[in-house]
């Protein structure tokens, strides 16, 4: 079988954006990010703090971050940033310093201008200003891989039936196909979405029919 590089390589080709920003546990919004059609790529990791080299158990004053790379000819950067303040509170206290934290970090002054558009929209909606850390992209490090596709790695079985696809994995950190199946085994979504969506995809045509018959029939 291609490997899921070889398999997604159209979409790997795709012009993307990058989107950064933290919300609490970084496990959820992968997932739910990960279910929106248009992302390309979801991984999670560390960001907006000074500390060299954070990790889980040793995060300075970074934040728990995920980054989104996506299709802005499908998903825009005011789509993301809805979703963004629609899904966590972005000024409650924070009992871990600012491991938690509503966080945003801008990669150039589009997406800045963006920000400051949207939040004044997101406050008329939600009646009070919002907290939202909001500063320039300085630095992003991923998380140890336990932590990248969380929700889909708590199904081992399902694990075993991708091994084919994923022989390392490694591999599920940049698959389109697994950060949604990361979001449907969290509850985003469901399989005909996914397997509409699929049918979309810029993959040659067999490829597409893989992927689906692979969705179709997995058992978790």
């Amino acid at each position: 079988m291609a490997s899921i590089e070889t398999i997604e390589s159209g979409l790997r080709d795709s012009d993307y954006e990058t989107a950064t920003f933290g919300m609490g546990c970084f496990w959820g919004p992968e997932a739910r990010f990960g279910s929106l059609p248009g992302v390309l790529r979801t991984r999670v990791g560390y960001a907006g703090g000074t500390a060299e080299s954070p990790t889980y158990r040793q995060m300075g004053d970074h934040t728990e971050t995920v980054e989104v790379d996506y299709d802005p000819n499908v998903l825009t950067y005011e789509d993301v940033l809805r979703h963004f303040w629609r899904n966590h509170y972005p000024n409650r206290d924070n009992y871990k310093g600012r491991q938690y934290i509503s966080l945003l970090r801008f990669h150039d002054e589009g997406q800045k201008r963006i920000i400051e558009e949207i939040k004044k929209e997101m406050e008329q909606e939600i009646g009070e200003a919002i907290e939202t850390e909001i500063g320039p992209y300085t630095n992003f490090t991923l998380a140890e891989e336990r932590h990248q596709k969380y929700y889909l790695k708590r199904y081992p079985k399902a694990l075993e039936q991708l091994k084919p696809l994923y022989p390392e994995s490694s591999l599920l950190i940049d698959s389109t196909f697994a950060a949604r199946l990361n979001g449907f085994v969290k509850g985003y979504g469901n399989r005909a979405d996914v397997r509409q969506e699929i049918a979309d995809w810029k993959i040659e045509k067999h490829y597409q029919e893989l992927l689906i018959g692979q969705l179709m029939k997995m058992k978790w």
